[in-house]
């Protein structure tokens, strides 16, 4: 008796919980959730020298957060570092950082906690694409797409997330893709890269929940091509549906996500209707689907950067 006393109430508190979340949920679905303030936050970017790294720079510049900027291309991270001081930054700090060898961002994270102090918003947003076929990917650019794309992740949340934990506080932001979320032809490597990134940020806001650090947020950010370059060459079968993004539209998105605390941000919102149908539809049609948007041949015109300097 006993037993089925206990079972019924944790069934009772489970159901209460859920209506409660789902309400809740619904409510800020109408409604725009308030943002909180990150001014004096230290923002940390990987990535920072150009594109999507350096729009997200300008606008916690903005914002008034305290600005941790890391890039391999010294002259590019220097050139966002004076564009943030424009926008209003006050406190800038730019470091050459290679973020695929994990020493070195080890040693470039002391380096900060010494200068500049915790790091409460980690942001990876550091990034390859090579857009080679896999068996015609050398072993060497497949390994380095992993240490920038995913294994980087690793190395920045050992050195940040303690002093997060320590003062229950702080926002780890992963920029994954849409390549992250389903399986591309010509972008093996990159995929599976991504792949690897959201599930290990995912992973760790679990581990965060279950060890009821509620101080500390995720953000995990799978967006289909945006125009920085990176993609160059790279088309849609139907941008009225599938556009490739503009980067400030994205940028903008991204930031809203972090002020409100959401933890997962696809673009554009199509995205989120063809993962629920990946979930139950037969593959031949999932494939056709694939087809008719254009992503089974969206690599065919992709333009190495590398190859045009």
């Amino acid at each position: 008796m006993s037993f089925n006393l206990h079972s019924s109430k944790k069934l009772l508190i489970f159901l209460g919980k859920s209506l409660f979340s789902l309400l809740e949920a619904l409510i800020f679905a109408l409604l725009p959730k308030p943002q909180k303030n990150v001014a004096g936050e230290i923002v940390l970017i990987t990535g920072a020298g150009s594109g999507i790294g350096r729009l997200l720079a300008l606008r916690f510049a903005r914002l008034g957060s305290v600005l941790v900027l890391w890039d391999i291309n010294k002259n590019g991270n220097e050139e966002t570092c004076k564009m943030a001081r424009e926008a209003g930054a006050t406190r800038v700090h730019a470091y050459t950082c290679d973020c695929s060898r994990k020493e070195e961002v080890y040693r470039v994270a002391d380096q900060v906690k010494k200068e500049v102090g915790d790091v409460s918003i980690l942001i990876n947003n550091a990034g390859i694409v090579t857009g080679k076929n896999f068996l015609d990917c050398p072993d060497a650019l497949l390994e380095k797409t992993f240490d920038v794309n995913f294994k980087s992740h690793l190395w920045t949340y050992k050195a940040f997330l303690p002093a997060m934990i320590a003062n229950d506080h702080g926002h780890l932001v992963c920029i994954s893709s849409s390549a992250g979320l389903v399986g591309v032809n010509g972008l093996a490597d990159y995929c599976a890269s991504k792949f690897a990134a959201f599930g290990f940020a995912e992973s760790v806001f679990v581990e965060t929940f279950v060890q009821k650090q509620k101080g500390i947020k995720t953000t995990i950010v799978c967006p289909f091509f945006i125009k920085t370059g990176m993609f160059e060459g790279c088309t849609t079968g139907c941008p009225s549906l599938l556009p490739i993004l503009e980067p400030e539209y994205a940028v903008g998105k991204i930031v809203d996500a972090i002020l409100q605390e959401k933890m997962y941000l696809y673009m554009p919102k199509l995205l989120y209707f063809i993962m629920f149908l990946k979930s139950f539809l037969p593959l031949k049609t999932g494939l056709l689907i694939a087809d008719y948007l254009g992503i089974l041949h969206a690599m065919n015109g992709f333009v190495d950067r590398k190859k045009k300097l």
